[in-house]
């Protein structure tokens, strides 16, 4: 069959397609249309691809059946239906894919805290560079623990989950560059080093782990998910694998930008905890076990939920009528 022949002579039944496919509003005759020249498209492409393989009349075509198939069938859900596979699919299956990445950054963050809040414990020159002794001091003995307690709770939670959010959020978005997840990682890490070293530094580290430890759990564990989401965006990029690299990066942001809004909500749990439960007069043991506690609940959405969700085929993208028809490639 020559292509370019049939592409003559269906022109106008082609045309007529694409216009159908379209328009906003149909009437039951067009509607009827519309699946009359569907299925006659469908059959040209057929022969297209038996007699002359991939053509750019055939790509075409393809293009103008994956609308009339989104038009028939693409009616988008009620918001409502959306929300629970977004919460119990969607989400846990792209939660899960970043697992073993977030160990890594949750291990190397701590590593780099670590030796950052040895160095400049065990160091009087490091140590001096951050204020005079009498400054040093002040914070560690008052300003630490008077940050939990100088605003209004509610105030102070909004005001924390806004500004992590922001964070998470940034390392999703801006994961393609590679560079930016883990400038904002290594700063996080220094910041919580330095902190800690000034308060061992004064013999007051039980302290800066107790105020850490009930919100630090989940808004910590956050921060290295967004990191992740991150990462795993920027390697889409370098590694598409089979697909095109656009293919690959557009999975992976559909799939992964919805991790920034399901952190945004871990996050005012976080926010809450550090507005109200961390500097509040009670037994340690209750505020570390509430942080705990929602650390838990998140790990076993992330892990359990995410794993049967992931089981049932779930990536964390959108629905294939709703990402449009996708290129067939080999491996």
């Amino acid at each position: 069959m020559d292509a370019d022949a049939l592409a003559a002579a269906r022109r106008e039944e082609w045309a007529r397609l694409d216009e159908l496919g379209r328009r906003r509003r149909l009437d039951g005759a067009e509607a009827d249309e519309l699946v009359a020249r569907y299925r006659a498209a469908s059959a040209d492409l057929a022969d297209l691809k038996t007699s002359a393989g991939r053509t750019p009349e055939g790509d075409y075509l393809s293009t103008l059946l994956s609308r009339a198939r989104l038009r028939l069938t693409g009616t988008p859900d009620n918001v409502l239906r959306q929300l629970p596979r977004f919460f119990l699919l969607q989400l846990p299956a792209a939660l899960y894919r970043l697992r073993y990445t977030t160990l890594v950054i949750a291990v190397g963050f701590v590593v780099v805290a670590a030796l950052v809040a040895a160095w400049i414990a065990g160091d009087p020159a490091a140590l001096a560079t951050l204020g005079s002794q009498a400054q040093l001091e002040q914070y560690a003995e008052g300003e630490f623990t008077q940050y939990y307690s100088e605003n209004p709770a509610a105030v102070f939670a909004g005001t924390v989950w806004t500004n992590n959010a922001w964070i998470a959020a940034q390392c999703v978005a801006f994961g393609i560059t590679g560079i930016w997840p883990l400038m904002v990682l290594m700063q996080n890490a220094i910041g919580v080093g330095t902190a800690a070293a000034v308060l061992f530094a004064f013999g007051r580290g039980d302290v800066f782990l107790l105020y850490i430890a009930p919100h630090g759990l989940l808004e910590l564990t956050s921060i290295f998910v967004a990191g992740a989401a991150g990462l795993h965006i920027f390697w889409a990029w370098i590694a598409p694998g089979p697909r095109g690299r656009a293919a690959a990066l557009a999975a992976a942001g559909r799939s992964l930008v919805t991790v920034a809004v399901g952190l945004a909500l871990a996050l005012a749990v976080s926010g809450l905890i550090e507005g109200f439960v961390t500097a509040q007069p009670w037994p340690w043991a209750l505020k570390i076990g509430i942080g705990a506690l929602a650390l838990a609940a998140f790990l076993v959405y992330m892990l359990v939920v995410g794993r049967r969700a992931t089981l049932r085929g779930e990536t964390g993208d959108l629905p294939e009528y709703e990402r449009g028809a996708a290129r067939l490639v080999a491996g």
